[in-house]
């Protein structure tokens, strides 16, 4: 193996309640932060960037139908997003594909006052976080 990849991400897969939902939600997501779809079948998908990937899939093994961010398990994906200005933007857009903002009092510093970023959580209750880049500016 290949030392520069030994320990890297190589996937995540999330189980979701909706595929179609899904498909719509993180594709929109994932295709504005530089992914690609790469698979699609019947009860999944995956977007790919690089050597990893994402994959979504309504599997019939699911046990609960909303995922917890707040229950022991996954909280949040944070994704690197760009500028300042970059981030604002996705904020905008995320609201017409099916994400709305967490801590939107506390935006765009919610993570702390040296953190620019957004949190969004989506219909099934994913959270990703949007984070700028150290040091770009914003309008």
């Amino acid at each position: 193996m290949d030392e520069n990849v030994a320990g890297a991400l190589h996937h995540i897969e999330l189980w979701v309640p909706s595929i179609e939902r899904a498909t719509v939600e993180w594709g929109w997501m994932l295709t504005t932060l530089g992914y690609s779809l790469d698979q699609n079948w019947g009860k999944g998908a995956s977007w790919r960037r690089g050597s990893s990937y994402l994959v979504t899939e309504e599997s019939p093994a699911m046990s609960a139908h909303q995922h917890e961010r707040t229950a022991p398990g996954l909280n949040h994906l944070a994704f690197h997003a760009g500028s300042r200005e970059r981030v604002d933007a996705l904020v905008v857009a995320a609201m017409a594909h099916g994400w709305k903002q967490l801590f939107a009092e506390k935006y765009p510093h919610a993570g702390g006052d040296d953190h620019y970023a957004a949190y969004l959580v989506n219909s099934d209750g994913f959270e990703v976080e949007l984070v700028a880049e150290a040091g770009s500016e914003s309008s």
